[in-house]
């Protein structure tokens, strides 16, 4: 296997290594080496996790469920910690990899269909939208969507780049 080592930051645009310097994570280190998103691609990963209008525990939920289909361990190991940080449940965490939420809250099984909706039929029907609007406002809906669009990329790029947690503090 052709490994990708992460580039050296002392070569990277000014506008990649200042955005670099509050990132750590390894995701964001194999970033750099796209000179020209990296940047953007931070600020959106900023506000996945700090304006995101989707209730955490929810949030956490469908990104684990995320990480589950795209068999990310990267995305697992650090959101498993996160949704526990939120208070997401064990049974719950634990319903991410499968997606029956038929033990959870109406809520969080909403939650788990959806996600799944979105990986596998690239939309929400009708139906389902009206059903996640009487959960979600329109805003926590988008929001919720993006989410799970963005954490797509995130293990599509994890998968690809072969990232590990190796060398993480």
């Amino acid at each position: 296997m052709t490994t990708i080592d992460y580039p050296d930051s002392a070569t990277l645009p000014t506008a990649v290594q200042e955005a670099l310097t509050t990132h750590s994570a390894n995701i964001y280190r194999m970033i750099g080496h796209s000179h020209g998103m990296a940047v953007s691609f931070l600020n959106m990963a900023d506000a996945m996790l700090q304006t995101n209008s989707v209730p955490f525990q929810l949030r956490e939920l469908a990104i684990l469920r995320v990480g589950h289909a795209y068999e990310a361990a990267y995305e697992l190991h650090h959101h498993e910690r996160f949704a526990r940080a939120v208070g997401l449940s064990e049974d719950a965490i634990a319903a991410a990899a499968t997606g029956d939420g038929d033990a959870l809250s109406a809520e969080e099984s909403a939650v788990l269909r959806w996600t799944d909706k979105l990986l596998q039929e690239h939309t929400l029907d009708v139906a389902t939208r009206a059903e996640a609007l009487e959960l979600f406002t329109v805003t926590e809906l988008a929001d919720f969507v993006l989410t799970v669009g963005f954490y797509q990329l995130v293990c599509n790029f994890l998968n690809a780049f072969d990232i590990t947690t190796e060398g993480e503090h």
